[in-house]
């Protein structure tokens, strides 16, 4: 993935030359030699894919001020440097002030147009990334922050477009690290509640015993430990949106209080006398399937359908084979730039092995590796020499082993195969899947001492079981009495 830089000269040489100058250094370089056709392009969803503009300022059709006059106030974003004959510069310092980022002279040599294009694309990234920070630190988001062109991506987008637009509660379906949050910031940032607060609860990383006063609130001395009064999640977002992600972790007890919370628009804090009267808007989201956790008896039916009244699923990166070269690319210079370092591209040997891999952990996984392989890089191209001796996504590039071995409690070998068929790296759920039964196996299938070994609830263990239709066969039940009569 290159910086695409949109070359817009009415002499057809004079764009050649510039068009091979800067492919020779890397950059994608497109050409218009029309004035009318640059200034549709420019006003158009194509825009998008251009990083910088190189734009002349005398053309017969439009002059370069015109063009500049029209697109600046519509495109902010894009930086438009002004490509002048020698002896007009008064012409350039008026694009300037009128937002030009830079200019450069027809004479100036070769280096001089490649530090000017080079500062300007640094300048926009650094930009957007304090648009990005700035919307970061007062919980809102926007679409514009969700990157990607797939079909996947844009109709899901288009989607989330249409609950914005309303109060109506949405469930965000999805595996881990699809970016589900990102999809509930943007819906609240551009919605009618985008001035309120937007607050966010992980449900599953909350201990149970603090649940109900994390999202209810609590009084001064209602339980050992509350030293203060505490509003709780659902008066913080009062006026806004409460983000109540991985919903489907929450203890049944504390379901039917949410679900009367939801249906009164009122809550009861831990400790008060009296309810309090509540407007918040709902967006949850779930990585699992609330639907098998209904017919399991793990989720209750009724707030079941009280969630999903507009739900939605982000899809996971290998289905949008598309957007993993632009996520790349996005987060090597978003990193790149936070780290100083002068990383302009990646290598196609990268590119091609990560359109390969399967990407169980999604744009997260994908965020952590460039991440990772910015810090290591020297140089000023990402190659498979960053991603050396690092597992999960980087053994596609390294041909890492086809399995980890992990010794049991009884010292006993236990192998998971990183690889299916076909050479395929398997996803996360296949893994997940083995490794839960080799587990139950190993406890000679106690589920207590099961889910302590894997760090979970029993709950947790037995909804897994049921995703993942693990069932014991008949020489396991003995066992699984004797663990539940012991206490196991």
């Amino acid at each position: 993935m290159r910086f695409h830089v949109y070359v817009i000269d009415d002499d057809p040489l004079q764009c050649r030359s510039v068009q091979v100058q800067l492919e020779r250094i890397g950059y994608q370089v497109t050409c218009e030699t029309s004035a009318k056709m640059a200034m549709e392009n420019l006003l158009s969803p194509a825009s998008d894919a251009y990083h910088v503009v190189l734009l002349d300022l005398s053309m017969p059709e439009i002059s370069g001020l015109d063009i500049l006059r029209t697109v600046c106030p519509v495109r902010p974003d894009l930086p438009i440097v002004i490509y002048t004959a020698y002896g007009d510069v008064d012409n350039a310092v008026k694009a300037l002030k009128m937002g030009a980022a830079d200019f450069v002279e027809k004479k100036d040599d070769a280096v001089r147009l490649e530090v000017v294009i080079e500062n300007a694309t640094r300048m926009a990234r650094m930009k957007k990334e304090i648009d990005r920070l700035e919307r970061e630190r007062s919980a809102t988001g926007s679409f514009g922050d969700i990157i990607g062109e797939s079909q996947r991506i844009n109709e899901t987008c288009s989607l989330a477009k249409r609950a914005a637009d309303s109060d109506i509660p949405v469930l965000i379906k999805g595996e881990s690290g699809v970016g589900k949050e990102m999809f509930a910031r943007a819906i609240h940032g551009s919605s009618s509640r985008k001035e309120k607060p937007f607050i966010a609860v992980n449900c599953g990383a909350i201990p149970e015993a603090l649940v109900e006063s994390i999202l209810f609130g609590h009084e001064k001395g209602s339980f050992t430990g509350a030293s203060e009064r505490q509003k709780g999640k659902f008066r913080e977002a009062q006026g806004g949106t409460l983000f109540l992600d991985e919903i489907g972790e929450l203890d049944l007890d504390l379901q039917v209080k949410l679900l009367r919370a939801l249906q009164e628009k009122e809550v009861e804090p831990v400790g008060a006398g009296l309810p309090v009267k509540v407007d918040v808007r709902i967006i949850s989201a779930t990585n699992v399937s609330l639907e098998k956790a209904v017919k399991s008896g793990l989720f209750r039916e009724d707030l079941y359908y009280r969630l999903n009244v507009f739900p939605f699923t982000v899809p996971p990166l290998r289905e949008r084979g598309q957007d993993i070269a632009i996520l790349a690319y996005y987060f090597c210079m978003r990193y790149a730039d936070q780290e100083g370092k002068k990383i302009t591209s990646i290598a196609q040997d990268v590119l091609d092995a990560f359109a390969k891999y399967d990407w169980p952990g999604n744009v997260r996984q994908l965020q952590n590796v460039i991440f990772r392989a910015i810090v290591l890089c020297d140089g000023d191209t990402l190659t498979a020499a960053d991603f050396s001796g690092l597992m999960g996504g980087y053994a596609a590039i390294e041909g890492a082993p086809g399995h980890v071995a992990a010794d049991g409690d009884d010292n006993n070998d236990v192998a998971i195969d990183l690889f299916g068929k076909n050479k395929r790296f398997r996803t996360m759920a296949e893994i997940e899947a083995e490794v839960v039964e080799k587990a139950l196996e190993h406890s000679q299938w106690r589920i207590s001492k099961t889910a302590r070994m894997l760090n979970i609830s029993r709950s947790t263990l037995y909804r897994k079981m049921d995703e993942y239709n693990i069932s014991q066969n008949e020489n396991n039940i003995e066992n699984q009495m004797i663990s539940t009569a012991s206490g196991e």
